[in-house]
């Protein structure tokens, strides 16, 4: 631990496993109280078992990103936790089904695009309130190297994640003059539930993705996490509207 975060409040989303998990428990180890939000509670309380047991602070609150007013009440609940919103990690997102663009079906569309694009613009859109009210913060959002390049396959999952990154760039030059910095991190393959999943539903899934990688190998989620604590802390002070790719060399192709 180096105190790169210290006695700073964080806000985590889609904090009940993988990236989310780690980024949680990294912010924790750097000082920092966190705001742990998922819609599986059970997992958001097991992530704060974790950093309560290593000694952190940290509290968990159901959410569903998709849900504007959930989300307000998730920042509004921070706020009235911990008093204040330093550094938010707008992480949650879902994978979608995998299928052409005229073969996409219409409701998992809708679903990804809620969750992966709208989720994260009601996030910033109530984090950035409260840091203007306050000052400052930092905001990092979870992108994807399929927000930087495209993928074969998922037209949905691609759209939002090009998304994400255009609207973390549009946020950072609104409010660069008002102490707010906006980033997003970028992951290749990362061995999650999500990807998991999708190895079930696709044996062969996480091989074929390892193989994608220049290094031959999936990304553990600790090494996701330790982008977005440096992302959020004063290290990266003048670094706003950024899509970091933490990809293992992929999109260097």
């Amino acid at each position: 631990m180096t105190g790169q975060c210290q006695d700073k409040i964080a806000l985590v989303t889609g904090g009940a496993s993988g990236i989310g998990r780690a980024s949680a428990i990294a912010l924790a180890n750097e000082g920092a109280r966190v705001m742990v939000a998922d819609l599986a509670l059970e997992g958001c309380q097991e992530t704060v078992d974790m950093i309560t047991a290593a000694g952190g602070e940290a509290a968990a609150q159901t959410c569903d990103v998709a849900n504007e007013s959930a989300v307000e009440a998730l920042v509004a609940h921070t706020v009235k936790t911990y008093g204040r919103v330093d550094l938010a990690f707008n992480n949650a997102g879902v994978g979608g089904t995998m299928a052409k663009t005229h073969e996409y079906p219409s409701d998992n569309w809708d679903q990804v695009l809620a969750i992966n694009l709208t989720g994260v613009w009601y996030c910033m859109k109530y984090e950035l309130r409260q840091m203007l009210a306050q000052g400052g913060g930092a905001i990092v959002n979870t992108a994807s190297v399929a927000g930087l390049i495209a993928m074969s396959g998922a037209p949905a999952y691609v759209a939002a994640k090009h998304g994400v990154v255009g609207l973390t760039k549009s946020a950072a030059l609104e409010y660069a003059k008002s102490n707010i910095r906006v980033n997003a991190v970028c992951p290749g393959g990362v061995l999650t539930n999500m990807t998991e999943t999708a190895d079930k539903e696709m044996p062969g899934f996480l091989d074929k993705l390892a193989k994608h990688e220049p290094m031959g190998r999936l990304a553990d989620p600790k090494e996701i996490a330790s982008a977005v604590v440096w992302l959020c802390s004063e290290g990266a002070s003048f670094m706003t509207g950024h899509a970091l790719a933490v990809d293992g060399g992929f999109v260097a192709r």
